[in-house]
């Protein structure tokens, strides 16, 4: 499953909601600061107010963004493989599920304005980044790697030789640490009062050339780089090994076999360490059954059973500017106090990346979550940026708090709810004490 967040404790873990002024949800520079793993996806966001320096208070709206991201991660994850509309697009096009991963990317660029709203310290700040996004890729690794397997199998472990090295929390990982850099060491310091968007654009122009160059580079090798022939091995159900070539030779090719994602993907981590259970095997020339998973038709591609892992390295450029966006919107509630200036600061550029996106997916440049295409990541950012406004303008501006409280509670626990369901641990634990043979397990009754 593609989807989720970071690690440890957050100092705003039942920390106070955040009243209806901006001012406290913003916070005051002469506040305390925030601990950096708040939002990530364990807590939320703490800030302080001038007139209670000791209260840590939340945005509400972003843990129930989360928490909302958490509940859409389960929907898709549990009846997707019933309902296949809402499942993870085959190849090219969005559906449901392909929005999750976006939104948490988002939620972490988001909180990491406020986690580093004040760095006293850049190289002690960098160290304490590095730490946790390592943690983070470690655990990603444990529960995503292949240790762990499949529900109705008691056995464990995992052959070093053919781990997955990349998977969900592997990426958000790099994603922090990537963003985090940015905001520690790429912001204008601040000076006299934000008169106007533009404004604050020059104060983080650094970042947003970042992002602009990690767009280019994509683009640039994505379509510019050519991708040879190559050849895998499938090993059939009676253990037999056979060797199968993929025909290529061509550049900026956006189909599941030679793209330059998956050639990048195969030179730099390795075939055998790649996701071997690729969404494309549910397209119509992978499957008699598409949108669903089934036998090879007769003539089904030579790639068809090609590893191929949806949270590769170039793709992962494009995830980071994904954060960096967020990392824009957690400016804009920083900077500015009242809520009229925030929600129209931050949807009008919402509003165009959606535009943008559509507008490329129309003239051929494919929405596609695979390859992180430039109009998936416009239309799924924006989308984003829309939608916390209208959770901000329910929760923290009109109060409607209650009404959301299981979704605000799902968004401050999303680290653990993403490990026990998502990753299918607590199924996998429950289906481990079973009466007399395997088959009679706990995990049968429930």
């Amino acid at each position: 499953m593609e989807t989720a967040t970071a690690t440890a404790k957050s100092v705003a873990h039942g920390g106070n909601d955040v009243g209806p002024d901006p001012k406290e949800l913003a916070g005051d520079d002469d506040g305390h600061p925030v601990d950096v793993e708040a939002g990530i996806i364990h807590g939320g966001l703490a800030a302080s107010t001038p007139s209670a320096p000791m209260t840590r208070q939340r945005l509400v709206s972003l843990d129930v963004f989360r928490g909302i991201t958490v509940a859409l991660m389960i929907l898709v994850d549990d009846v997707g493989g019933v309902v296949p509309a809402i499942s993870h697009s085959p190849w090219d096009g969005v559906t449901p599920a392909d929005f999750v991963f976006p939104f948490f990317l988002l939620i972490v660029g988001v909180s990491l304005a406020f986690a580093y709203k004040r760095v006293p310290n850049k190289v002690l700040a960098t160290k304490k980044a590095i730490l946790r996004a390592v943690k983070l890729f470690l655990v990603g690794l444990m529960l995503q790697g292949g240790f762990f397997h499949s529900l109705h199998d008691l056995t464990y472990g995992v052959d070093i030789r053919k781990i997955r090295l990349m998977g969900v929390l592997q990426r958000i990982a790099i994603a922090y640490l990537a963003v985090a850099f940015c905001e520690i060491w790429l912001r204008v310091s601040r000076g006299g009062d934000i008169g106007s968007g533009c404004t604050l654009i020059r104060r983080y122009r650094y970042q947003m050339f970042v992002g602009l160059v990690l767009v280019v580079a994509y683009l640039v090798v994505f379509y510019g780089l050519y991708v040879p022939d190559w050849e895998y091995e499938v090993t059939s159900p009676n253990s037999t090994v056979k060797q199968v070539q993929v025909k290529c030779g061509v550049r900026g090719d956006t189909g599941p076999g030679c793209n330059a994602v998956a050639m990048i993907d195969r030179s730099i981590i390795g075939i055998q360490h790649l996701y071997t259970k690729p969404v494309y095997l549910k397209t119509e020339q992978c499957s008699i059954n598409s949108p669903r998973n089934g036998p090879l038709p007769a003539d089904a591609p030579s790639w068809c059973e090609a590893p191929f892992d949806p949270e590769g390295v170039l793709t992962s450029l494009m995830a980071i500017v994904t954060c960096l966006i967020g990392l824009q919107i957690g400016h804009v509630i920083v900077v500015y106090k009242e809520h009229e200036e925030r929600i129209l600061l931050w949807s009008i550029p919402s509003l165009c990346l959606l535009a943008l996106g559509f507008s490329l997916h129309l003239f051929g440049l494919r929405m596609n979550k695979s390859l992180y295409s430039l109009s998936y990541t416009c239309v799924t950012t924006g989308t984003a940026g829309l939608f916390l406004a209208v959770i901000y303008l329910l929760v923290d501006v009109n109060g409607y708090k209650s009404l959301f409280s299981p979704m605000e509670w799902m968004g401050k626990h999303a680290l653990m709810i993403f490990i026990l369901v998502a990753c299918n641990i607590a199924p996998v634990v429950i289906q481990g004490f079973y009466w007399r043979q395997p088959k009679n397990n706990l995990l049968k009754l429930v």
